[in-house]
């Protein structure tokens, strides 16, 4: 089943993933508006400058999961990371072809098909990065979308000192470019609504992730930039389900964010004690549509928080609300502004990873703040939908 996300143009199908809980429809905003142009993102709210590079990696251990013609895995993995080079080429969101992929299979038509490739970044392309032993954190995006559509998260925890790895898994987007240029498209969408879909995609994505950490760990300009001590995972919808799986199996993730994900992987039953948190729409709250959470939360037995959004949808924690004014779409009644979802989820992205990878006590998460009034802490302080 798809997802929907009401829009000006009536109802956009946004291709999301098939395992997270679905998103009712919400009324018509009135009629297509006209695009505004090319979009800019936030700028970062840290010290850094940030710069950004492209690695491409190839796991001959094992075949793609999802094209039985090719006897190896191949990743394309995007670093964000701290320099101090203020000026040069900022970095192109995605290429026209990506952005022609992504709006088709996305079902958007209400803007140009290279609107995407001429969004604003902030991260200077291939600038040589700075510091030692930075603390890692990887990213994971929904299903059918590239890790592009974190850009704005992954650019503000570079600009705070962190280093980011953002996995594009290859065959489960609309849109990945390879080494060789060739742009493959999702191969997995064909397959989800199979039986067991959700679980073999998390573990295929946690076995990505290992990848990825003893890629980064072998190659000698990335690993003395990372501390291998101080590992996260943050992922959106299935990514955030991945999140939970990569931090089973392997012991360097330490920490981990699922960004409104339907959770799949088994969490054993004597419980679990890496810090988690879950941060969601109101389809999260407890005794919600969404199930998962509740199972998922007796068994952290670990530091845990379960943050609820009041107004925000699947996409609320993506780049894609900053981007609707530019694909010609308009918000629903009573959802939460672009500008402001951005923000709290920067913002308590942030002071998670920043307690638990970098021991700074951080108040906002201790609890509702007259700040920030659209989040609510669950269980203890928030009801039944």
């Amino acid at each position: 089943m798809r997802q929907l996300l009401a829009v000006a143009a009536g109802m956009v199908v946004l291709a999301a993933s098939a395992c997270s809980a679905p998103t009712p429809p919400r009324a018509d905003a009135g009629p297509p508006l006209t695009p505004t142009g090319p979009a800019t993102l936030p700028a970062p709210t840290g010290p850094h400058p940030v710069g950004t590079t492209a690695l491409y990696m190839k796991d001959t251990s094992r075949p793609d999961p999802w094209d039985p013609d090719a006897d190896a895995r191949q990743l394309k993995v995007t670093l964000w990371y701290p320099t101090e080079q203020r000026d040069g080429r900022r970095a192109p969101y995605m290429t026209t072809r990506e952005s022609e992929l992504l709006l088709k299979g996305s079902g958007i038509a209400t803007a140009p098909y290279d609107t995407l490739s001429r969004t604003r970044t902030n991260a200077v392309q291939d600038a040589t990065p700075v510091g030692r032993r930075l603390p890692l954190v990887v990213l994971s995006p929904g299903f059918t979308k590239p890790v592009s559509t974190l850009t704005s998260l992954a650019e503000d925890l570079a600009g705070r000192g962190y280093v980011v790895a953002g996995i594009d898994h290859t065959h489960e987007s609309h849109a990945t470019t390879l080494s060789d240029g060739r742009v493959v498209e999702c191969l997995a969408c064909d397959s989800d609504t199979d039986p067991g879909f959700g679980p073999r995609v998390v573990q295929g994505r946690a076995a990505d992730v290992s990848f990825v950490l003893d890629r980064l760990a072998s190659v000698r300009e990335w690993s003395g930039l990372i501390d291998r001590k101080k590992i996260a995972m943050v992922g959106q919808s299935i990514g955030g389900a991945a999140a939970v799986a990569a931090m089973v199996k392997d012991q360097r993730v330490r920490a981990g964010i699922d960004m409104d994900g339907t959770t799949y992987a088994r969490i054993p039953k004597g419980g679990f004690t890496k810090p988690f948190m879950f941060i969601g729409a109101p389809q999260h709250l407890p005794g919600g549509r969404d199930t998962s959470w509740d199972r998922d939360w007796k068994l952290l037995t670990g530091w845990k928080r379960w943050i609820v959004m009041t107004g925000a949808d699947h996409q609320s924690f993506t780049d894609l609300p900053l981007l609707m004014g530019a694909l010609g779409m308009r918000a629903a009644p009573g959802a939460l502004p672009a500008a402001r979802s951005a923000e709290l989820t920067r913002a308590y992205v942030a002071a998670f990873l920043d307690r638990h990878l970098k021991s700074r006590r951080q108040p906002l998460l201790e609890g509702p703040s007259s700040r920030s009034p659209e989040v609510t802490f669950c269980p203890a302080t928030c009801g039944t939908p």
